[in-house]
């Protein structure tokens, strides 16, 4: 019986990991795709709004180019952290249930099974997109990923949404030429897009550069173009792709599956204690963003990073003797 499981090989999973790794218990990461799954998802040219000092975990340092590091650069050192501990992490394998035995938990994943005294969650959001729940969602040319503006060169794009992922997304498609409209639910951009980002996508929306109908939802996507609900009623525009840009959310159905309890709130946060990060289930817990539920602007890299050391202290005072 392993001391630890963790689920999900994130910057969270892998902070949790070096505690226990210097705490000398045996753990093992399971993470259904590569290391540092959500960030890889990140469009390519991406560029993070903190600094890399801000991202750096257990006092490893992080090195950028700039003050503020790319995808590439956190890929590499996520990637870094893993090789130089030696972390033991089972990439490709994503977890089907959990449940409590003698002593602690199985964990069952699509290669096999484990058992655990502890458990720790740090399956982040960003791998689950918020859906519209639309007709044609599912068509081929939707993506809630955006990932190079050079797919859309030359095409007829409607950017659903109006933070940064959107904003990123409609400059950078308008600058390699696509043709691009924005479908906005709220009358204006949103406040907290970046600074070097908001003026930017205003001017280009203010001198017609890209087209943007505020007060607007997106009621259906066809084949070669979508229906939009206006003040002024539905009007159907001509489209080639559709970047869903409408933010993202914890894997709910994997916290059903595990059976944590959630908030009967707006925020539909997990339930555990601040002070330990322990949920109702006792020796599971919580790490990093996916903490904040629906709430998905309020935790960050920067402000989980004491959340190793927070988990694998409790661990290893309960283990103590008395």
């Amino acid at each position: 019986m392993l001391d630890l499981i963790i689920i999900g090989g994130g910057p969270s999973g892998i902070n949790v990991a070096i505690s226990a790794e210097r705490a000398g218990l045996d753990y093992l990461i399971l993470e259904k795709g590569v290391i540092a799954n959500s960030l890889f998802h990140f469009p390519i040219n991406m560029t993070f709004f903190s600094t890399s000092l801000k991202l750096e975990i257990q006092d490893t340092p992080f090195i950028s180019h700039q003050d503020k590091p790319t995808r590439t650069e956190a890929l590499e050192y996520y990637r870094r952290l893993v090789q130089n501990y030696d972390l033991r992490i089972r990439l490709y394998e994503e977890v089907c249930k959990m449940e409590a035995i003698d002593g602690g938990y199985r964990v069952e994943s699509a290669k096999g099974s484990y058992e655990a005294r502890n458990v720790v969650v740090s399956t982040g959001f960003y791998d689950t997109p918020r859906l519209m729940h639309i007709p044609g969602e599912d068509l081929p040319k939707v993506r809630h990923y955006y990932d190079d503006p050079h797919v859309y060169i030359g095409q007829r794009v409607l950017v659903v949404g109006a933070a940064n992922s959107a904003c990123d997304a409609a400059l950078e498609c308008y600058r390699k030429g696509a043709e691009v409209t924005m479908a906005i639910r709220g009358e204006a951009i949103y406040d907290r897009v970046k600074y070097w980002i908001k003026p930017d996508i205003e001017n280009r929306i203010k001198e017609g550069s890209i087209k943007a109908y505020f007060n607007t939802t997106t009621d259906e996507i066809r084949p070669d173009e979508v229906v939009l609900g206006t003040p002024d009623g539905q009007i159907t525009i001509p489209n080639d792709f559709v970047l869903a840009m409408t933010g993202y959310e914890p894997n709910y159905e994997l916290f059903e599956r595990l059976g944590l309890a959630i908030a009967e709130d707006e925020s539909c946060k997990p339930i555990f204690n601040p002070e330990t990060l322990e949920t109702t289930l006792p020796g599971v817990y919580m790490a990093g963003v996916a903490c904040a539920g629906r709430q998905t602007s309020k935790l960050f890299i920067e402000n989980t990073r004491d959340h190793g050391d927070i988990i694998i202290n409790g661990i290893t005072a309960r283990q103590q003797p008395a």
